[in-house]
């Protein structure tokens, strides 16, 4: 994984805020290094071990409900590079434009195979094609769509120095993020004003206290979060 060069950097991004974290993790080259490494060969491992699973849920999606068996939604990740990830599809077709871009917890688009897959968070198994090709990495701050990257400060700015991550700390401490958003009026208001700046406090320590072997820890987390466990923060 390589960090571009300071000069070489997208315009919005050379201010003394950014710089602070740049220069964190331009001291971190040989863990980038080693984390790209990781990406790529466990992502293929997995990839080729996960295909069974693969096409099991490709069928149940598509006996479930009309629609492709992937959500390419827009997403944004590294140096503002806006991409389309992959993530089997748990909605309805068109969903997004039925309502919000972020899902409440008994939203009535979640088709009734997509509650199941989304409880077990196999809808994200796809994204190993991500990590794969680079557009994401295991680790990193979850990608967003391009509506709430617009509402990023210009702090939350630097998380994007790294591409976006399959799960991160945020994740782990916001799981039931879905919960939160069930008694809003405005979903996207309270996403934007509340529960972004509380994830991304999570995002911006990481990249202060990266090290490959922490990611490796992270990624433990995720596993113990998804089998139950609840952490509590660290910050």
């Amino acid at each position: 994984m390589i960090l571009k060069k300071w000069d070489d950097l997208p315009e919005e991004f050379k201010t003394e805020t950014i710089e602070e974290y740049y220069r964190i993790l331009s001291n971190k080259k040989v863990s980038l290094l080693f984390k790209r490494v990781f990406d790529i060969v466990v992502s293929m491992i997995l990839l080729i071990i996960s295909s069974p699973i693969f096409l099991v849920l490709a069928i149940a999606i598509k006996l479930d409900s009309k629609g492709p068996v992937f959500y390419r939604q827009v997403r944004v990740t590294q140096y503002g590079k806006q991409f389309r990830i992959f993530k089997f599809r748990t909605m309805v077709q068109n969903a997004d434009k039925q309502g919000s871009q972020v899902t409440v917890s008994n939203d009535s688009r979640i088709t009734r195979i997509g509650k199941l897959i989304r409880k077990s968070r196999l809808d994200e198994l796809c994204q190993l094609i991500d990590v794969f090709r680079g557009t994401m990495t295991f680790v990193g701050t979850r990608p967003e769509v391009p509506k709430y990257v617009q509402a990023y400060t210009n702090e939350m700015l630097a998380t994007l120095l790294l591409p976006a991550g399959v799960t991160s700390k945020a994740s782990i401490f916001y799981k039931d993020e879905s919960e939160l958003l069930d008694k809003a009026e405005d979903v996207d208001s309270v996403y934007i004003n509340d529960i972004l700046p509380e994830k991304m406090k999570y995002n911006l320590d990481a990249i202060k206290k990266f090290s490959f072997f922490g990611d490796i820890k992270t990624m433990f987390m995720t596993v113990a979060a998804v089998c139950g466990k609840d952490f509590d923060s660290e910050i």
